[in-house]
Formats: structure tokens, sequence, C-alpha cells
């Protein structure tokens, strides 16, 4: 077979699925360098970033791919010669910027253009490259991004870990200390059936209390010393707890890393918005009332006149957070019904995708 010394993969990936991978692997294992260029439109609603960092994350180990991507506006009409060089101009600033990246402008050109799309001849030959067609019947991978956007649980197999993660409905249960966020979350993913993430803030202080002991065996929790990079090691590790437990297209959670923030509100006694800048927004907050909650002192828990406070600090902090999330009161009962009431309701809005251009 020929060896190519530059390929081209182009598309949308809206979402990635295994018949880009395959696609993508086949161009690596006959290339020297092989770009990937993703090519979104503003009108799509999975952000053209998460889509490059989920390719470029499955492709990490394939020798000489990178991923770049790109926006795309133009219409789409494979009939219209004065498009298509719209499309080819856009196409050529994608080869460019890896060239660049590279370090060798000259090395821009591409001779040969991976697809298993029908345009695919048209756009090797104004390349000036070859067209190598892959699977084009899907016979191998039998998905496609319109069958993921239509039905995404059904094609759930067919998306990488990456691409999971970022596409997993996440409910997350945030509230006051000792409101039931604990008992809320836990009931919820049982009658959910879906895996269940704990809360990672309860551990880190455990450990570090302990740790504090090494030092001085009489000390307490009222005495440890809060800083900033404790809560930003409690956002890193819960969100890494997350993407751990996704292994299906949702979720549910103790705390999340943006809660992390608000916790490190209260123990710092300001906000600090560094704590978690790039915290995944989830599908649904249910925040737990404490009105009505008994607070239970398990020898780990303080501050029950803040109750209010943080209470008062989760609600403002959702309204701005630009997330859905609902307020869940009563009896334990009330609340997961309350709570499976919203995630139902939130759940389809999550998994509809916007259509992109050309259909």
């Amino acid at each position: 077979m020929t060896r190519f010394r530059h390929a081209l993969v182009l598309g949308k990936f809206y979402p990635p699925h295994a018949g880009h991978h395959h696609l993508i692997r086949t161009a690596a294992a006959r290339s020297d360098r092989t770009t990937v260029a993703v090519l979104g439109s503003s009108a799509e609603s999975i952000p053209l970033a998460d889509r490059v960092s989920w390719l470029a994350a499955e492709h990490s180990a394939d020798p000489g791919v990178v991923v770049v991507g790109d926006l795309d506006d133009h219409p789409m009409d494979f009939e219209d010669d004065a498009i298509w060089q719209l499309h080819i101009g856009v196409t050529r600033s994608v080869l460019t910027r890896r060239a660049i990246l590279d370090g060798d402008p000259s090395g821009a050109p591409v001779d040969a253009v991976f697809s298993s799309e029908a345009y695919g001849d048209e756009l090797a030959k104004r390349l000036g490259a070859e067209h190598v067609s892959v699977d084009p019947a899907r016979s191998a991978f039998p998905v496609s991004g319109t069958a993921v956007r239509e039905d995404p649980q059904g094609n759930w197999r067919h998306l990488a870990t990456a691409t999971r993660r970022g596409l997993a409905a996440r409910i997350v249960v945030v509230g006051a200390e000792s409101s039931g966020t604990t008992t809320l979350s836990r009931a919820l993913a049982a009658r959910l059936g879906t895996p269940w993430v704990p809360e990672y803030g309860r551990t880190h202080t455990e450990l570090k209390l302990a740790a504090a002991r090494a030092f001085d065996p009489d000390a307490r929790l009222d005495s440890l010393v809060w800083t900033v990079g404790d809560f930003t090691d409690v956002a890193v590790r819960q969100q890494a707890d997350e993407d751990a437990a996704v292994d299906g297209p949702l979720l549910v959670c103790d705390n999340d890393a943006w809660a992390a923030t608000v916790w490190g509100h209260r123990y710092l006694g300001a906000p600090h918005a560094d704590i978690a800048p790039g915290a995944r927004k989830p599908a649904l907050y249910l925040l737990t009332d404490h009105v009505g909650v008994p607070f239970e002192q398990d020898g780990w828990r303080d501050g029950e006149e803040l109750r209010d406070w943080m209470t008062e600090l989760f609600t403002a902090g959702l309204a701005e957070r630009g997330v859905p999330w609902r307020l869940v009161t009563g009896t334990p009962g009330e609340r997961l019904a309350q709570a499976f009431a919203a995630t139902a309701e939130v759940l389809d809005e999550h998994f509809r995708y916007a259509v992109p251009l050309g259909g």
C-alpha cells in the first residue's frame, strides 16, 4: 500500500464515535503525519473545544496525529463551486496551523485525504491529494454522528471514554452541612440504577486531620488550617472520581468540583474563583434544604449556625451557574420524588443536540 507523507481527516465529529476513530487510525497507520481537522459551526451545541479535546485524548498515542479545531460557518452545498472554495480556504488555514505547530510551513499541503464520505473525492481533488475511502458503507462500525445525536444512550457503546465523560448527564446534589445530600444522592442513584459518586471533601478532611496529628497528636478538627490549595485538591479529586465512575449516560454525584468553591468560601471567609475554574457543568443541581432536617453531629460536622447562610450561598451561586437546579424539601421520601421528577425533566433536554449546518 502507498505510504503517505501527510494525511487529512476532516469532519464535524459531532460527536466523535467509533467510526471516526477507525478512520483516524487507518490514516495514521499509512501516513507519517495525520491532521485531524474538526470543523464545527456556530449552529452546533457540542462545543468545538470539547470535540477537539476528546479526539486528542483518544488519539494521544497514535504517532503523527494532531487534532486542530476551527470554525466553518459557510453553507453546505456540494454543487456550488464558490462555496467549495470557501471551505477549501478554511481547510488550508487549518493545515497551515498544523504546519506552524510543527515548525515547518512547507509541510502544510497534504498528499492524502482519508474519509468515509461521498465528498471525499472532490475534497481530495481540490487539495491536489489522493482520496482513500475507508468503510464508506459503515459495515465495520455501523454508527454515524446523526445516529448518536438522535439516540446517544442507544449508541453509547460506540463512544470513546473521553466522549462518554463529556456527554454523560451528571445529577449533582449539594447543600449545607447535615442537610441530607448523601442520603438523597445515594437514594436517587439507586432509584435510577446509575453509579453514585460520594463527596470527596469528607475524606480529605479525615486525611488532613490525620496528617495534622502526625505533627501534633492533640490536633483537633477545629484547629485545622485551611488553604485555597485544600479546596483546589478537593475539586480536582472530585471531578476525577466523577470521570472514573462514568460507565453509562447518567451519573449521580454527592457534590462536585464547583461545590468545592462554595465550601472554600465558607472555610476561607471569601470566594476564590480559581479553586475550580474548569469545573464541568452538570445536567442538573439539586439543592437540599436544611429546613426541617436535624443537625446530626457525627464528630466531623460543624457550623450548625451557618446552615441558613450556606443555603443562601448555594442558592446565589446556582443562580449564576447557568445550569438547571431545583430546591428539594420535605421528608426523605418527598425529596426523592422531587429529585426523580426533576431529573426526568432535564434528561431529554440534556441529550438534545442542535441540527448542524446542512443537516
